[in-house]
């Protein structure tokens, strides 16, 4: 990734940066931390992982997805700087198609003259492709067990990568962790002269609002949005100073953050999550309530094999009345190509399996292996009683959910 920025001009020098990590949260804190920015007089920026349905929507400019002709001609560039690169590279190495995709938006920021930019780490931290950027402020959002293949077996392991990202004499931002985690940040803070600022997990009042932190005050539902944004407006203010509690007012009653019990217009209701794993599902359970008034809710679960499946639908069963098990439709594009290496999409649970899981949680399901069809019987179970329709496990499950709906891209 150094090689290839080289030859590219080091386009992430080009604007100051806000370095998003963590195992859950980060593509809302960059979104709400680049609207911020924004609010202030700030040309802002964001980069963000994964996308739902074009690459484009990895690159956020002003508040916009960037035009996709723009992400194309960022990425040609990109792809030329990399066949020079593969060619300095031992055998069987190639740069990845993450690394590419993160430098064309490197390259796409600073072109359009951004001053700063909130940037979502992929995976992990120290050996991501992100960590390039002379970061200002770092945001730990949260620590759970995910990736454990790549990150290490504990959260003080997968702790570990992450916070190698701290820069020397910047901020750390340190969102909702474990008492050992806590402990670890304090101490990489203080050895790297740091300073370290965590808000409450749990405030009555957000103290960056100004006001009962309810469903009335933050448009993006749920309570981990409202941890969320305390978190973004913690970063904002360690990046500019004092904010203005109305510019902060107005981005709250605004912002809005795809994927994110996404409610998506009609009847009968239809919420849009992308909860990938245990601590996602257990914050999607704890928000669910806020939202439905009342009502069963139906879900549409779809979830990548890697995942620990079980330990989700025992965090999301509560809260749900009946599950539609299903399966991620085939994954569209290139698993191989000149100069990058691409990965391909991981297999998902088969959906008799998910129904077992959901069975031993005490949870009504059925299996639907046809993703459409299983929205479709979902949506006819929820309109009988008098429910709402929930469609999470994966952001693989976003793009066939509004295909099939016909709502279109966020």
């Amino acid at each position: 990734m150094h090689k290839l920025s080289t030859l590219l001009g080091m386009p992430q020098h080009r604007f100051a940066s806000i370095h998003v990590v963590g195992t859950n949260g980060k593509s809302s804190v960059a979104r709400m931390i680049a609207a911020l920015l924004e609010a202030h007089g700030v040309s802002a920026g964001a980069c963000v992982s994964p996308h739902a349905e074009r690459w484009s929507e990895r690159v956020l400019v002003r508040g916009e997805e960037v035009d996709q002709q723009r992400f194309a001609a960022a990425v040609e560039r990109a792809a030329t700087a990399a066949d020079a690169v593969n060619r300095s590279l031992p055998e069987g190495e190639a740069v990845t198609q993450f690394e590419l995709a993160t430098a064309a938006a490197f390259l796409v920021l600073a072109e359009a003259g951004v001053e700063a930019a909130a940037v979502e780490a992929g995976l992990g931290g120290r050996l991501d492709a992100t960590n390039t950027i002379p970061s200002k402020v770092t945001v730990l959002t949260s620590i759970g067990l995910d990736h454990t293949e790549w990150l290490g077996g504990s959260e003080e392991e997968i702790a570990t990568e992450k916070l190698a990202v701290l820069r020397d004499q910047t901020t750390l931002v340190l969102g909702r962790v474990n008492p050992a985690v806590r402990a670890q940040a304090e101490r990489t803070a203080r050895e790297r002269g740091a300073s370290l600022v965590s808000p409450p997990a749990r405030p009555a009042s957000d103290p960056y609002l100004g006001f009962d932190a309810g469903r009335a005050g933050l448009r993006a539902a749920g309570s981990f949005q409202r941890r969320n944004f305390a978190l973004a407006c913690a970063a904002a203010e360690a990046f500019l100073g004092e904010l203005d509690a109305e510019r902060v007012k107005a981005v709250a009653g605004e912002i809005e953050i795809p994927g994110r019990l996404e409610k998506v217009p009609g009847e009968p209701p239809i919420f849009l999550d992308a909860a990938h794993n245990p601590d996602g599902a257990r914050a999607l359970a704890e928000a669910l309530p806020e939202v439905v008034d009342g009502r069963p809710v139906i879900a549409v679960l779809a979830i990548l094999a890697d995942k620990d499946a079980r330990a989700m639908i025992q965090a999301l069963a509560p809260t749900l009345t009946h599950c539609v098990c299903t399966q991620l439709p085939p994954a569209d594009g290139p698993k191989t190509g000149a100069g990058v290496a691409f990965q391909a999409r991981r297999p998902s649970f088969g959906a008799a399996r998910l129904v077992e899981l959901c069975e031993s949680a005490g949870l009504a399901a059925e299996a639907v292996e046809d993703f459409g069809a299983a929205l479709a019987l979902a949506r006819s179970l929820a309109l009988e009683l008098g429910g709402v329709v929930l469609v999470a496990g994966s952001h693989y499950a976003l793009a066939p959910a509004r295909a099939a709906l016909g709502s279109g891209g966020r």
